[in-house]
Order: structure tokens, then C-alpha cells, then sequence
């Protein structure tokens, strides 16, 4: 399965004009340098090498370097007939999350720069402002909150008060574990922008 930055790069690369041709002349020559395609479709060699590059990084070209009578130069061919792109979105979540709940204590950070705004049934928060950046160079950020994520940081503990895991403050806010990714990822998001602070046990 390709790597998710390997996947962006490719896909950069298809979505240009000229990429149709390109996979077309690579698909009907056995093999094939950057000058030749450069060439045979009128195309800056630069703007081709790039491109095959990119195949090569995305694990879809193979590049193999040929010596003759003139300098060294790279050939070009495809490892297979047809291009998929396959994103195991379970493992993306993974990587963007932090340790288990039960592992992560947490309270909000004193002087945070955020606005939490309560909804109507006073019950939860509907949405937290987020000031970014510093004086006239600063801008708001509003993120509206699921409702899993509006309880569990109505119950998170202020910032004198003693730090609660992850998964006390679920079941004191009657957050189930079926929501616990989109929680996560709120903390994450604010732990990143100074609003939440955390503990390790």
C-alpha cells in the first residue's frame, strides 16, 4: 500500500494537462527517456523529468540508467499495466492520534486564547474560538463542535483543577467509546494550539 504523501505527490502529477499523454506514451513504449516523450509530445524535458520522477517516488515507474556513447541518461517504464491508489484510512486516523485514553491526562490550559461558546440547552459547548497567530498578524478561528466533543469539553477540567484522564471525562460527559476518534481529534487539535494541556502517567 503506497504512503499517503507518496500517494499526494502522484496525484499532483495526474492532475496536470499532460499527464493523459504521458501515461499514454509510457502504456504503448516498452520503455521511454525523459528527451523522447519530451520531444514526441512537445514538452519541456524538465517539466517530463518531474514527472516520471514522481512515478518513480510513487513506486508505479521503473528507472533503470543506460550507458552508451554519450553521457549516462535514464529510461523509463511502467511496473504495470494499471495505476490504483489505496488509503487505509484506519492508519491515517493512527498517526494523527496520540497514545491510548486511558494513558493521556488532561485540564484546560490557564490563559488559553480560546472561546468556548455554550449551546442552547446549556449543556455542552457548540463551539470553540481559537485566536492564532499574535497582535495585528492574529485571526479568529471558529471550529464547530460534534456533539460528543461539545460534552466532553464541557467536562474538562479548568485549569487549577486536578488533571482527568481521557476516559473519565468521556463517562462523566456520557461520551460512548464509538465516539472517541472524534474526540481524540479535537484534543489533539487544541493540545497543538495551547489550549489543552497534557499529562503522562
Amino acid at each position: 500500500m503506497m504512503d499517503f504523501d507518496k500517494i499526494k505527490l502522484v496525484s499532483g502529477y495526474i492532475s496536470k494537462d499532460y499527464s493523459k499523454d504521458l501515461l499514454r506514451l509510457l502504456y504503448l513504449y516498452k520503455d521511454v527517456s525523459a528527451s523522447e516523450a519530451a520531444s514526441r509530445l512537445g514538452l519541456h524535458i524538465r517539466t517530463v523529468q518531474e514527472f516520471f520522477d514522481a512515478f518513480v517516488e510513487g513506486e508505479m515507474l521503473s528507472k533503470t540508467e543506460v550507458f552508451e556513447s554519450k553521457r549516462p541518461y535514464f529510461r523509463y517504464s511502467l511496473k504495470h499495466d494499471k495505476l490504483s491508489f489505496e488509503i487505509d484510512l484506519k492508519n491515517l486516523a493512527e498517526d494523527s492520534t496520540e497514545s491510548s485514553g486511558n494513558e493521556i491526562m488532561l485540564r484546560e490550559k490557564k490563559n488559553a486564547s480560546a472561546r468556548f461558546t455554550v449551546s442552547r440547552n446549556k449543556l455542552h459547548f457548540s463551539s470553540v474560538t481559537i485566536w492564532i497567530g499574535q497582535g495585528r498578524e492574529g485571526s479568529e478561528k471558529k471550529i464547530n463542535l460534534t456533539n460528543a466533543q461539545g460534552k466532553f469539553l464541557f467536562h474538562l477540567p479548568f485549569p487549577d483543577a486536578a488533571f482527568m484522564s481521557m476516559q473519565d471525562i468521556m463517562a462523566k460527559a456520557g461520551v460512548t467509546e464509538e465516539n472517541e476518534n472524534e474526540v481524540r481529534d479535537i484534543v489533539n487539535l487544541l493540545k497543538e494550539h495551547k489550549i489543552i494541556e497534557l499529562k503522562e502517567n
